[in-house]
């Protein structure tokens, strides 16, 4: 899977005519092809890409990408030389470039060597990646099942004793077992008062009867994550905590109601939000109803209260509200959904109803 074409189709009315990708999901994001951090840099012109690497990655390059002319780094011709090379070849005079992820040194760099203009147009892959397609879909619904297996095997070793970072250790086994490439991001495993904290770090608490235990992990499948939190409850529940579980499910299922593309981003959290305050919860709920997710797990647009734009058809978000009561307990739960003209469709599966272990 690569987006060289979708990038390409919009040169033209940007004023491009190439598009420099340097940064690590950009150029998975363009190319189908993960390297780590700066090693790699995809150039899309209008009728014909390139990318760029060292040895350590051009066997690897040589297999995955497809549609591009690939060169390798080396010594006494790094990335500008071979980037001249088609500046002057393909006679390139404004070139494109991931503005909100490079560095000041590597633009200052690259802008005193390459034969091009440099222009920041970092919105041209934002406004690609805002919205999905069939293939990206199927890789984060892929990576969703795969983290509910883990789910429903850690819930036979959820129990007194055991501590948040033996759970978050083996939701990481477990999802690399069932196929995982890797961890979205470090699993969140907090319970009882550590549950106060929406991104608590596992630690060396071990999880005690009558608490809750709340976690937050997800994982990369084909280069796209999958996000999911779940709270269960310890052998038993007070009315308190029943409440608050109850009341962030109602939430959860007020914004999930209320998202459909073309609703923006405050309207979706504020159904959510609503709930939580008319319980009297409000001051308890800090963070946004949802994120989008994709090559990366935190991407944009949001459901969130600062954002008063329409959301996109084919958007891909969270929808993960939560109550946080400082010191006793917290509780959060997140789906993943997919915004449609109509409404939208939730790809988790696992189950929401109150789980006492």
């Amino acid at each position: 899977m690569d987006h060289f074409a979708a990038i390409a189709a919009l040169l033209e009315e940007n004023g491009l005519d190439a598009m420099l990708l340097t940064e690590e999901a950009n150029r998975f994001y363009a190319t189908g092809f993960h390297s780590i951090g700066t090693d790699g840099c995809a150039l899309v012109c209008r009728n014909k890409n390139y990318y760029f690497t060292d040895s350590r990655y051009t066997e690897a390059a040589a297999r995955h990408v497809k549609n591009a002319e690939l060169g390798e780094v080396g010594r006494g011709r790094d990335y500008a030389v071979l980037l001249n090379e088609v500046i002057e070849k393909e006679g390139l005079r404004r070139v494109g470039f991931d503005d909100a992820y490079m560095t000041v040194r590597d633009c200052g760099k690259y802008r005193e060597k390459l034969h091009a203009e440099l222009v920041p147009a970092s919105d041209l892959l934002a406004s690609l990646r805002r919205v999905k397609d069939a293939e990206e879909i199927e890789s984060m619904i892929a990576a969703q099942r795969i983290a509910e297996k883990a789910l429903s095997d850690i819930f036979h070793e959820i129990k007194p004793g055991v501590t948040e970072k033996e759970i978050a250790a083996r939701l990481q086994y477990l999802m690399l077992h069932y196929g995982a490439e890797n961890m979205s991001f470090d699993p969140i495993v907090v319970s009882g008062p550590n549950g106060s904290l929406p991104h608590g770090v596992p630690s060396e608490k071990t999880i005690q009867a009558g608490e809750f235990v709340t976690m937050d992990f997800g994982c990369i499948k084909n280069g796209y994550c999958s996000d999911m939190t779940r709270t269960v409850a310890v052998g038993s529940v007070t009315d308190e905590m029943k409440t608050v579980y109850e009341t962030v499910l109602k939430a959860q299922l007020a914004g999930i109601a209320k998202a459909k593309a073309g609703v923006t981003g405050r309207d979706i959290d504020a159904a959510a939000r609503k709930v939580i305050e008319d319980a009297g919860y409000g001051k308890y709920f800090g963070h946004s109803f949802g994120h989008s997710l994709g090559v990366e797990i935190h991407e944009a647009p949001n459901a969130a209260p600062m954002n008063d734009q329409p959301m996109p058809c084919g958007a891909v978000i969270s929808a993960e509200p939560g109550i946080y009561l400082p010191g006793k307990l917290g509780v959060r739960i997140e789906d993943v959904i997919i915004l449609g003209e109509d409404g939208c469709e939730d790809i988790t599966l696992a189950p929401k109803e109150l789980i006492i272990l």
